[in-house]
């Protein structure tokens, strides 16, 4: 029988660089054999030509073509659902043990506690480490034991947690040298997974002393390139998040308390994962949404007749990104002005989003809607003009993405506002009390 390897499993940590569970296989005292699994149940659905899945698929092969050229290694790509992966895995390797990192989401989480079960059948040991997030689970709650639902004093316990914490890198780049000396493992085409290439691409990220210095000023003005452009490398792990925290925590609180925001949802989808289709504040699933579906429509096309919120939709739709002030804005006029379930809305943004992640986009659309953890009132309803007076005043984004706006053929609202606030407000008091 062959010699035993272990398997380090990547998912959403596409880097060779302070990866957690790649830097633990490593330091096991065997050979590591790195896979990827093109999973059928996340990847069903999506647009043939999903700029996410050229993502992954771009970086993979950009991870191998760096091993094969340095390590004489490569990464095992595969398509399948993971279970029958692994079957395939053992029947052709002598298998020890499977590394990888945590992934919070519902699916992942019952799919890891089924594959550990079934590996452990096979005398397989199954290893999970903590790489997606700086603490996870139930590292920040209150004193009881029981999670924070309001941001502030979490982000405070996080603080106080950090500054007792020493945040180490992982040496997993230093370790490649115990990777297998396989070069040609098993591969995947776009085209054998059901893909094709996206033309939209994912930006680089610019975490530079400029954009965090002035990211507190910058950061609401959509026309300003204020932004990090971070996200999706978050999202995929193509970047570490302790790298980013000692980039920024130390420079602008601002830019700290947006990854704080981020940890705050894992943990509230960790600890409620129902929230992934019901309302946090369960009073309002009892809304009576309009639903309107051509109103929808209009919605997603971006041609409501409020440029700001057609901006928004407009640039999603055409890059995959949206600015985080747009995202607010877009998101409560679907579910406050048009009175559209957040659910169809938070259903479009996880089909266009290069970022997508479910806690964050679960947790920012109940915000907007009114009834998530810590969300706005539902009282709180964004008025789209005033929203460009404040952050667009000379329509520099609007004109970038509705060039039609202040012509004849763009639509005119498709509702009132004073109109819709006060509906709004009646079908929320209705449905809470």
């Amino acid at each position: 029988m062959a010699p035993p390897l272990v398997i380090f499993w990547f998912r959403r940590d596409l880097r060779l660089h302070d990866n957690a569970g790649l830097a633990h296989a490593l330091a096991s005292g065997y050979t590591v054999l790195p896979i990827f699994i093109f999973d059928v149940n996340i990847l069903t659905g999506l647009p043939h030509d999903d700029a996410r899945v050229t993502f992954i698929f771009d970086t993979l092969y950009a991870l191998r073509t760096r091993l094969k050229e340095k390590y004489g290694s490569s990464i095992a790509l595969y398509y399948g659902k993971p279970q029958e992966v692994f079957e395939r895995i053992l029947h052709s390797y002598n298998i020890a043990a499977v590394f990888t990192n945590l992934d919070y989401e519902p699916y992942a989480r019952e799919r890891d506690s089924s594959l550990r079960h079934w590996l452990n059948e096979r005398s397989v040991a199954f290893h999970g480490f903590k790489d997606h997030v700086l603490f996870e689970k139930s590292e920040v709650v209150k004193t009881d034991g029981n999670p924070y639902l309001v941001f502030t004093p979490y982000m405070r316990k996080w603080r106080s947690l950090l500054s007792q914490t020493s945040v180490m890198s992982h040496p997993s780049a230093e370790q490649l040298s115990n990777l297998v000396k396989i070069s040609s493992l098993p591969s995947v085409a776009l085209t054998e997974i059901g893909f094709v290439r996206s033309r939209i691409t994912v930006p680089d990220y610019q975490i530079g002393i400029n954009i965090l210095t002035r990211y507190a000023l910058d950061r609401d003005y959509p026309a300003r390139l204020g932004t990090s452009q971070l996200s999706p490398h978050l999202r995929f792990g193509t970047v570490s998040i302790r790298q980013i925290i000692h980039q920024s925590c130390d420079i602008s609180d601002t830019f700290c308390n947006e990854l704080i925001w981020r940890e705050f949802f894992t943990q509230i989808l960790w600890h409620f994962p129902e929230t992934m289709n019901k309302s946090f504040k369960q009073q309002y699933d009892q809304i009576r949404w309009r639903n309107d579906a051509s109103e929808f429509q209009r919605w997603c096309e971006g041609t409501t007749g409020y440029p700001i919120v057609d901006a928004g939709m407009r640039q999603l739709n055409a890059t995959g990104l949206m600015h985080n002030r747009i995202r607010m804005i877009t998101a409560s006029f679907l579910s406050k002005h048009l009175l559209i379930d957040w659910r169809w809305g938070e259903a479009y943004f996880a089909r266009k989003l290069l970022d997508y992640d479910m806690a964050s986009n679960v947790g920012n659309w109940q915000w907007a809607a009114g009834c998530g953890a810590d969300a706005a009132p539902y009282f709180r309803i964004f008025n789209p003009t005033r929203q460009i007076e404040r952050f667009d005043s000379h329509f520099d984004y609007i004109q970038t993405w509705v060039h039609d706006w202040n012509e004849l053929t763009y639509p005119s609202p498709i509702v009132d506002h004073t109109v819709a606030r006060e509906r709004c407000i009646k079908a929320y008091r209705q449905a809470i009390g």
